[in-house]
């Protein structure tokens, strides 16, 4: 018998997530493929969706590191991403690292995404990008939560862009530029706010309760942002925002 070893993944390999739903109705996760610094594991099985955790697979981000990930939801499947844990960029002592995510949501298709805190430590530069394409009828409810600098900090370079589309129009664009600590402290920009917290819903306007931070896309899209000097204000609110639009 021949036994078949995996090989590692190297630096710049994408996690790759895949979900599918088979001719009998049944949603499936077609590839896990881990990549060099998340591992797709699956959770507890449930019936009208496919569950998986996304576990970190080193310490966080260093200089020259380059996360990618893909993720790809077939027609009318259903996908729930789980983060255990958040992510730290550490000190880059000059360098610079990238956070890329790419997601394709076909017809009918729906990913929940709840995503854990991104920690961007003083002296790191990231770049990080979400592309997301949805089908007509495609569905997406992410919660996001940038955190600039770990306690007593006053945080990284940071600079966050969001494309995503719906059946080929423009739904949502944002360049968040925080590189410059001096100039994202200047009062209607952040202030002395370095949490930045956002459930947003792709594809679908929510019901629920009323927000007062409550934005309507232009289209079938929602969000609510929350801005704050401590996390755990804004990861209660958002928490509640998440719940609420999750039941509708």
């Amino acid at each position: 018998m021949t036994r078949r070893t995996v090989a590692p993944a190297e630096p710049g390999d994408p996690t790759v997530v895949s979900v599918v739903r088979d001719a009998a109705g049944r949603h499936v996760a077609r590839e896990l493929r881990p990549g060099a610094f998340l591992g797709p594991r699956p959770l507890l099985p449930s019936p009208d969706r496919v569950r998986i955790a996304l576990v970190g697979t080193r310490a966080g981000l260093l200089a020259g590191d380059d996360l990618l990930l893909h993720i790809a939801v077939g027609p009318g499947a259903r996908l729930e991403l789980v983060e255990p844990s958040g992510l730290v960029a550490y000190d880059h002592r000059g360098g610079t690292s990238r956070w890329r995510a790419r997601v394709d949501i076909a017809e009918g298709g729906e990913l929940c995404w709840d995503a854990r805190p991104f920690v961007i430590a003083t002296g790191a530069r990231v770049e990080r990008s979400m592309d997301v394409a949805l089908a007509s009828g495609a569905r997406m409810l992410w919660r996001d939560t940038l955190v600039l600098g770990r306690s007593g900090e006053r945080g990284g370079s940071l600079r966050a862009t969001t494309r995503a589309t719906y059946d080929g129009r423009e739904l949502l664009v944002e360049d968040l530029d925080l590189t410059d600590p001096e100039l994202r402290e200047l009062p209607g920009i952040l202030g002395p706010n370095r949490v930045i917290g956002s459930v947003t819903s792709l594809g679908a306007k929510p019901g629920g309760a009323p927000h007062r931070y409550r934005m309507e896309l232009a289209g079938p899209g929602t969000q609510v942002r929350l801005l704050d000097t401590v996390a755990p204000t804004v990861e209660a609110e958002l928490s509640a925002v998440w719940a609420d639009w999750l039941s509708a």
